[in-house]
């Protein structure tokens, strides 16, 4: 099925696939994926971020066995695999399946003797993106396998615990953020989340703007490399500011005037790591004021400050997506645009007025081929709900 298939449509030609594949009837459980508003790399410092759950998701179409075999076919890749649940691979084998396993070996651990299941995945999240494919798949595995089973869990401990899967299998120290909007996200709405005491608020999106994202095309792998160097980075910093302030954890604790006091004693590099970061939080709290307001026109100079931080100083944008940011900024009905993401490649969130979509879609596509010599893929998208029970 193409995106431009209706949500009813895709569903319908799963639960279809299912039957002739497992010869049952399943139920199919969904967990969209997320754009970031505001607030990169702050959400493993234990900061706040600003995200919204989009119309792209992952579907799980699962059925019970009565043994103990878990077989899961990516219609995506075209594989099939299959596990014991009894000796499910410790380690990873950098293969899509590592996201299943690392779920489903969470949930044993904390259940204990899972019966097996049939699985039938399908995704339209574009992976590689910045937009959470991993965190979308995780989640709606999570929630199937639960659902099936009759077994609850808070949506908190469903996004504790498929990010677990995510750092201690998978491999990538990605924070709770993913995981969180793709259980909470509500149609219509961003969600600011407090990652360290997983308090949110939800804030709605002015009828008139549309989340349109702008795919560079180039893609990213977070399970290692620039990704966990900015961690490590941070964690730096933070153990330099916990030596000389009582009570510092995390450079959540830490101030601006703690950071104008102390901060040209870290090398260089540190410094503008820890600038960001600092910078970033104040600017998700001032952003989350415009949303309540309806300023769009401050959260559009938030987060042009926020895309310059992120690519000055925690250096993480590349030539494509600043490419993609001086294009917006010079197409009408634009409120807004960054990059959204861990960066090195992916997209780029723009907030768009939406009688200009159209012709904002069409100048993006023509001044990116031209300039970069490649044509991006344009999504447009308003803010979804988060996973739940399709089928």
């Amino acid at each position: 099925m193409t995106r431009q298939s209706t949500p009813e449509q895709r569903t319908s030609s799963l639960v279809e696939r299912f039957r002739k594949l497992y010869g049952q009837e399943p139920l199919v459980m969904q967990a969209p994926g997320r754009v970031n508003l505001i607030g990169e790399h702050t959400d493993y410092n234990e900061g706040s971020v600003l995200p919204a759950a989009i119309g792209f998701r992952t579907e799980v179409a699962i059925g019970k066995r009565s043994d103990r075999r878990l077989l899961v076919l990516s219609e995506n890749y075209g594989e099939l695999v299959e596990y014991d649940l009894a000796n499910l691979p410790q380690m990873p084998s950098s293969h899509w399946s590592d996201y299943v396993v690392g779920v489903i070996g969470a949930l044993e651990h904390r259940l204990g003797g899972l019966p097996g299941a049939n699985l039938l995945l399908r995704g339209d999240v574009p992976e590689g993106a910045g937009l959470s494919s991993s965190a979308s798949l995780e989640v709606a595995v999570c929630k199937a396998f639960l659902k099936l089973w009759g077994k609850n869990a808070e949506g908190v401990e469903i996004a504790r615990l498929c990010q677990r899967a995510e750092n201690e299998f998978v491999g990538a120290r990605c924070g709770i953020m993913d995981q969180f909007v793709s259980v909470h996200g509500k149609k219509n709405h961003a969600l600011r989340l407090d990652c360290r005491t997983l308090e949110y608020e939800l804030l709605p999106i002015p009828a008139n703007v549309r989340l349109v994202i702008c795919n560079t095309m180039v893609k990213h792998a977070l399970s290692g490399g620039q990704y966990n160097t900015r961690r490590g980075e941070c964690e730096s910093a933070a153990r330099f500011f916990a030596e000389r302030i009582p009570g510092v954890k995390s450079l959540r604790d830490v101030t601006l005037k703690d950071f104008e006091k102390f901060g040209t004693e870290m090398p260089e590099r540190i410094q503008k790591r820890c600038r960001h970061v600092l910078t970033e939080n104040e600017r998700v709290r001032l952003a989350a004021e415009a949303l309540r307001s309806g300023d769009l026109a401050l959260c559009g100079k938030l987060m042009a400050a926020s895309h310059a931080s992120l690519r000055d100083d925690f250096e993480v944008s590349c030539g494509e997506l600043d490419v993609m940011i001086e294009l917006a900024q010079r197409s009408p009905g634009l409120y807004g645009a960054r990059m959204t993401g861990g960066g090195f490649g992916g997209c780029t969130i723009n907030l768009v007025e939406e009688k200009q979509v159209e012709s904002f879609r069409e100048r993006m596509a023509a001044g990116y081929e031209q300039a970069a010599g490649g044509a991006p893929e344009i999504y447009i998208s308003a803010a979804a709900d988060g996973a739940g029970l399709v089928a």
